[in-house]
């Protein structure tokens, strides 16, 4: 029997309707004018999604995963595991739909984002090392207290409602050739990638990952899902053991490559970001950029290109 998809495009177009009226369409920027400019000729855009609500993409999944949920409203209250962005969109979810939060977090989450989590009312706990640590106990949760769990990358609804920025993106920019896009479990690229290609199945969509957590590259190197031994990345945020199989399947029909950069190396791109455009992206938001820098003769071939910077945070500024 013929394994159906996650998710279609008929479920992202659907999910685009159902968030619009909690969601901002984000602007895009060519990058120019610059001081320090990349080793590649190619025109670069930057889809600027580090200002969407809560301050990433995230907002997108968190809010289709409450909104088309056939069992209504979470009266138990909302669980989840996150490495930060995530858990601050379903914080606000939470209180969009007046019920309570808890987060699970590993040790390495950024204070600043475990800080905004609670100013959002969320009940933010920190488990383990790793994200899977903390989820094992967010699972745990969600049956001793009946809470209703959010998987932030595992979770048809969530991954339609990442596909939504992949529409946007197709209608911002015209003749987009390759589009780069950070990795944490795979849901966003899944979601993003069927969208994109889908309007123009031409597009190249590039994943990037950290050296420490190298979860979808290691899994299409050995073309079934694997789980990493260890994650040493200190990006809570792209730190992921193991992805889940259908998100696997889409990301192995859908994505050209995915590129792996340093900590460091995103740590540079962030303050890039910030000295040049006093953009203010997390290590994840600014993957995209990292990409760019580390592998240029990857990118020579492509006329235009979408950076997707996709998360905000501190993390470039005054260091």
């Amino acid at each position: 029997m013929t394994k159906r998809a996650m998710i279609s495009l008929s479920d992202i177009e659907a999910a685009r309707i159902r968030i619009a009226p909690h969601v901002r369409k984000t602007p895009v920027m060519q990058v120019a004018a610059v001081r320090q400019p990349f080793a590649i000729p190619n025109n670069v855009i930057l889809k600027l999604e580090l200002f969407q609500v809560t301050g990433s993409f995230k907002a997108r999944g968190a809010m289709n995963r409450y909104l088309g949920d056939p069992n209504g409203k979470p009266e138990g209250g909302i669980v989840t595991a996150s490495g930060g962005n995530h858990g601050l969109a379903v914080a606000r979810t939470a209180h969009a739909a007046n019920t309570t939060a808890t987060v699970f977090v590993p040790k390495s989450v950024s204070p600043e984002k475990v800080e905004r989590m609670r100013d959002w009312n969320a009940d933010v706990r920190v488990v383990g090392d790793e994200w899977m640590i903390s989820n094992e106990a967010a699972l745990t949760f969600a049956t001793q207290h009946g809470a209703t769990y959010f998987h932030p990358f595992a979770d048809p609804l969530v991954v339609a409602g990442q596909g939504t920025l992949g529409l946007e993106i197709a209608e911002q920019i015209n003749d987009l050739d390759a589009i780069v896009v950070a990795i944490g479990g795979g849901g966003l690229i899944s979601g993003l990638s069927m969208a994109i290609k889908t309007a123009n199945p031409s597009v190249k969509v590039i994943g990037v990952e950290p050296e420490g957590s190298p979860t979808l590259k290691a899994s299409l190197d050995a073309g079934h899902v694997v789980r990493l031994p260890e994650v040493t990345s200190r990006v809570a945020t792209m730190s992921c053991r193991q992805t889940n199989d259908r998100i696997f399947d889409i990301v192995n029909s859908q994505v050209e490559e995915v590129l792996l950069v340093s900590d460091d190396d995103m740590l540079a791109a962030s303050r890039w970001l910030w000295s040049e455009f006093s953009i203010a992206a997390d290590l994840s938001g600014a993957a995209s950029i990292a990409a760019l820098n580390r592998w240029p003769k990857r990118f020579t071939s492509y006329r235009k290109i979408c950076a997707l910077i996709c998360g905000a945070g501190s993390d470039g500024i005054g260091r």
